[in-house]
């Protein structure tokens, strides 16, 4: 058997010698005597599997957000760990390894808290309402989990577009009134698990009208005509939404937010309801 030449072992000396001898910046004492409250990556895309109303799963690809708290002694915090933790629970984030992620992340960067954000777009398919025409529509889902040793906190929140009509306009106008696209979002803390889809449909019946992505001529028309039977402020919009989330006992904690990009002012309209 040859032996490796002592050139060959020079070369790997110096290697592992370089190594052990990089220094820590971040491992640094700071002296400012201020601890931060979340320090970590954000923008970082992933796939994700999530699980529908119809039990199956949905495949997508989500934005996300890692966090930990660095104490008041710490100069910094190591950012390859967050993506070192993520990628050892797999090459797909599932729902139910969140908290598994979230304690990994506390043990792998020695913090006391520990959060992530995921934020992704999720498919229905809808068909249009006299057509009966099958097309995906597109939301938004997010998210948010922290944890403080054992103990978590989860919020979901969706996102979902709809028309709006203005009650105002139609009472004084001669031939018609003018309405806009708005957008609600709508965060809740849940005492027992809540669809993803649930949110949706309590956001679409809330508005004039929901939207859809393919309308022929006789779809246009009726769903024209239901906004126009159904006219909302932005008030209205979180109000109804609000009364829905209220009679459910699954939902323990909101807010819900509505944004109507007006299409007669050059501003919006926005409004917010936070249960307490």
């Amino acid at each position: 058997m040859s032996r490796p030449s002592k050139k060959a072992v020079s070369v790997r000396t110096a290697k592992k010698s370089s190594a052990a001898h990089l220094h820590d910046k971040q491992s640094e004492r700071d002296s400012r005597d201020l601890r931060i409250d979340k320090v970590g990556v954000r923008g970082l895309r992933f796939p994700i599997q999530v699980r529908d109303k119809a039990r199956r799963v949905q495949n997508t690809v989500a934005t996300l957000g890692m966090f930990v708290d660095l104490p008041k002694e710490f100069k910094g915090t190591h950012m390859s760990r967050f993506v070192e933790v993520l990628n050892a629970h797999g090459s797909v984030i599932h729902v139910e390894n969140i908290a598994d992620i979230l304690q990994s992340l506390q043990v792998k960067l020695k913090s006391a808290t520990s959060h992530i954000e995921i934020e992704f777009p999720y498919f229905l398919s809808k068909q249009s309402p006299v057509s009966r025409l099958e097309s995906l529509m597109d939301y938004t889902a997010r998210f948010d989990a922290a944890a403080c040793g054992t103990e978590m906190d989860f919020v979901l929140t969706v996102k979902a577009n709809v028309t709006t009509l203005c009650p105002c306009s139609k009472a004084i106008s001669k031939y018609g009134a003018h309405n806009q696209r708005g957008a609600v979002t709508v965060a809740i803390r849940m005492n027992r698990a809540v669809w993803i889809e649930d949110l949706i449909g309590m956001i679409e019946k809330s508005a004039s009208s929901e939207l859809y992505a393919l309308l022929k001529r006789q779809d246009e028309k009726a769903v024209t005509e239901r906004a126009y039977e159904n006219p909302v402020f932005v008030e209205d919009l979180v109000r109804n939404v609000a009364l829905r989330l209220n009679a459910d006992a699954r939902v323990r904690w909101y807010k819900v937010e509505a944004e109507n990009f007006e299409s007669i002012h050059n501003h919006n309209a926005y409004a917010c309801i936070e249960k307490a």
